[in-house]
């Protein structure tokens, strides 16, 4: 599908501001592929369908993922926050005809993350943070600057953000957000 008519598709799929929230992605993952040397067209494609799935029923949503042979796990069972992103890696490839694996990869990992994620990956994963139309993250100017300065710190610091701000207002941790800031702060701890 053309760049263009997958914008359209967006617009056409999704709430307005979902939709502005989408555009806002496509220009930060594209923004930072540029910075790192990412494939800049594969950083726009994952930005632009991050969310494809986003206002589809919990039941949809693991109907797709059933489909594309894709786990889910108890804590994401009924929960379209989390269960969104896997459905729309299955909607991206089924529906929008995406058959690289890195952008998929890209936008199932997309909420969570996952350990050893590829650079479009954490890209896809910070510019759904970060993108011009947030504002009620903490820190959200000093992640932004620390963005494109690395990555990897960046990411250390969401994954940080979320596990605090989710266990001081008591909701569950999802065990796959948990890994991927275990796994990463190891690596900074190998690095130092």
């Amino acid at each position: 599908m053309k760049r263009l008519d997958l914008i359209h598709e967006m617009e056409k799929e999704l709430k307005y501001s979902r939709f502005v929230h989408t555009m806002g992605v496509a220009y930060t993952a594209t923004s930072l592929a540029m910075r790192y040397g990412c494939d800049v067209s594969k950083a726009e494609i994952a930005g632009l369908l991050h969310d494809c799935a986003k206002y589809y029923s919990a039941e949809k949503m693991e109907s797709l993922c059933k489909k594309g042979g894709i786990p889910i796990t108890e804590s994401e069972r009924g929960n379209t926050a989390l269960l969104h992103a896997k459905a729309g890696r299955v909607l991206a490839k089924t529906q929008y005809g995406i058959e690289d694996e890195e952008i998929l990869d890209a936008i199932q990992s997309h909420t969570t993350g996952r350990p050893a994620m590829t650079l479009l990956g954490k890209i896809l994963f910070i510019a759904d943070y970060i993108e011009p139309g947030r504002s009620q993250a903490p820190n959200l100017d000093t992640i932004r600057e620390m963005a494109f300065d690395n990555l990897d710190d960046a990411l250390c610091k969401i994954l940080y953000d979320t596990l605090f701000y989710l266990n001081k207002i008591g909701k569950p941790v999802d065990p796959m957000t948990k890994m991927t800031y275990d796994y990463y702060m190891n690596l900074q701890s190998y690095s130092d």
